[in-house]
């Protein structure tokens, strides 16, 4: 499955039964996990979340930011996500729950979203920030270019991940409190930075929601619950 099918790279996202009764599906008790539904990979987000035996629900509005204790952004389009996150007033409180220390887990387009720096984005491009770090957009080429690469992860353990770039982006620049845990080992982009973490924010440049390997929502989860 492509983002395109997920969600559509230009598209609001439209709920479908798994985001009305995912708010049910979790553990009872456990945090709260929202998926910013606003365009993208939103389903197989959600439907991770609830593998992983969380709360899950989607979130299109600040009173449904209020009502989770942790936010996944997922992989799409991130100028359409910037845009519709000013429409649907969420820019900014989301920001604010980021800054106040909400655990936050970004893939693909939500690695962008999460940066404090974006290159090649457009000039009203806003994201939520967080993250010290400068990412390219669409640094791996058009949808085209898309691939699969085995990524050894640092803190997830198991045989590499099977990780899917869908017109991704790469990370540039990382500051002083950014932890690099995944690195393209071979070929032209080797040594590439395509996942990190810092403190309780984690991005990845692929989309381990299109795999059904869970180690990576497992990783943040864990981070969500150590967070309360």
């Amino acid at each position: 499955m492509t983002a395109n099918e997920a969600g559509g790279p230009t598209g609001v996202y439209r709920e479908g039964p798994l985001d009305r009764g995912a708010s049910s599906l979790g553990a009872a008790g456990g945090p709260t996990v929202g998926v910013l539904a606003l365009q993208g990979d939103v389903r197989e987000h959600l439907r991770a979340l609830v593998e992983c035996g969380v709360n899950a629900r989607s979130v299109r509005r600040p009173e449904e930011l209020d009502a989770v204790d942790a936010l996944i952004i997922p992989g799409g389009e991130s100028t359409t996500i910037s845009k519709l996150a000013i429409e649907f007033g969420l820019a900014d409180p989301v920001r604010k729950r980021i800054g106040e220390g909400m655990p936050a887990y970004g893939s693909c387009a939500g690695m962008i979203m999460l940066a404090g720096e974006v290159l090649d984005g457009r000039p009203d491009q806003e994201s939520f920030a967080g993250i010290d770090m400068t990412v390219r957009r669409n640094a791996f080429g058009r949808q085209v270019d898309s691939f699969e690469a085995p990524v050894r992860l640092d803190g997830v353990g198991g045989p590499a991940f099977h990780a899917v770039f869908i017109r991704a982006p790469w990370v540039e620049r990382v500051g002083g409190d950014v932890q690099v845990i995944g690195t393209i080992e071979d070929g032209p982009a080797a040594g590439r930075i395509v996942a990190v973490r810092q403190g309780n924010l984690l991005a990845t440049a692929f989309h381990p929601e299109l795999t059904g390997d869970l180690r990576v929502h497992r990783l943040f989860v864990d981070l969500v619950r150590e967070a309360q």
